[in-house]
């Protein structure tokens, strides 16, 4: 091989090829632990096998997701609690894949910095895993970007993908009519959403992330890092016994803008919000923010982070599976003739 005439190098440009390979030997045992079923190959290759017959599908249709962590990152990134977006990541693409019906059988990540920290990143990585582990899906390859001079400092972005199978013909929503009753599942906090706003406001009031928490016991930043909740098994449980006709995942646009994407053309629904109390992240930024009651229901998820539509004779014996499941659950409406979202009740 030829010398160039400088002498430059890849790693003198801020990359560091050795700190990628280091990462990759890192995190092989945390992606290692996420094993399952059609996983036919370790990381390191140019792409991630997977045999859906294995996985004991006959007939399977696939279904995929992707999604990020949001603003949500700029608080890690300040508080440098990092743990678990890694967790949101993976909750915020496998929510959405149950929703279809379909189980979450693999994941991808896609995380940029501008200088590669390994153990940081091995850290949130594992965050990825534990989410992975949560929803029994393997994750089975990814990619590290350092890119100096896109990101400053410690500033990283996070994607995630996932892929889902389902057999044919059981594709959700389906079924849905008159009178079915929607059950709520509960939220542990603001989970992945509305994230600009909550720094708006916590701006607004000067207030710091290591202070104490208004609304709870823990830090601010603690309070609102809490990772979102994966509802995938609970979820696939309910929908494997019978009488689910759809699933929404209660992200951005809130109940008033996610419940319409599971109701058939001419039926809307109606919610009493009576029926659960405001959990008091939600109350504080409504009173710190003046946030009027519909701003809140089509920001945040407001205490409901999964909605499932059920069959009315099945909804007593699906409260029982979701609440041995873990879940919290609350029978917050039902669907009705005409289109969009009614309310009734207060929340505030």
């Amino acid at each position: 091989m030829t010398e160039g005439k400088n002498g430059l190098t890849y790693s003198q440009s801020g990359v560091d090829i050795d700190a990628g390979n280091a990462l990759v030997e890192a995190i092989k045992p945390a992606a290692k632990a996420t094993q399952r079923a059609g996983v036919m190959a370790g990381l390191g290759g140019f792409g991630g096998l997977f045999d859906l017959k294995a996985a004991g599908y006959s007939d399977p249709v696939l279904v995929a997701a992707t999604d990020g962590v949001g603003t949500k990152l700029r608080i890690a990134i300040d508080t440098g609690e990092t743990g678990g977006v890694g967790i949101d990541l993976v909750a915020m693409c496998v929510n959405d894949l149950v929703c279809q019906g379909a189980e979450p059988l693999f994941f991808l990540d896609y995380f940029a910095t501008g200088k590669l920290d390994v153990p940081a990143a091995a850290k949130i990585i594992d965050g990825i895993a534990e989410g992975c582990k949560r929803s029994g899906a393997a994750l089975i390859g990814g990619e590290t970007a350092e890119m100096p001079g896109m990101y400053d400092g410690k500033d990283f972005d996070l994607a995630g993908f996932a892929v889902g199978a389902m057999e044919r013909g059981q594709a959700l929503p389906a079924g849905v009519a008159k009178g079915d009753v929607l059950l709520g599942l509960a939220s542990n906090g603001v989970h992945s959403n509305g994230y600009s706003l909550v720094r708006k406001v916590v701006s607004v009031l000067g207030l710091g992330w290591q202070g104490r928490a208004p609304f709870g016991s823990g830090t601010l930043g603690e309070e609102l890092l809490k990772p979102t909740r994966i509802y995938v098994k609970p979820a696939l449980a309910a929908i494997r016994a019978g009488g689910v006709h759809g699933l929404a995942h209660i992200t951005g646009g809130g109940l008033t803008e996610n419940l319409p994407r599971v109701l058939p053309e001419g039926l809307g629904c109606h919610v009493d919000l009576d029926a659960w109390s405001l959990p008091p992240v939600f109350r504080w930024l409504a009173e710190s923010g003046g946030l009027k009651e519909s701003e809140l229901l089509k920001t945040f998820n407001a205490g409901i982070g999964m909605v499932l539509v059920v069959a009315p004779d099945a909804a007593d014996s699906l409260t029982s599976l979701l609440k041995a499941g873990g879940e919290t659950v609350h029978r917050i409406g039902t669907v009705t003739e005409g289109e969009g979202v009614s309310y009734s009740g207060a929340l505030l």
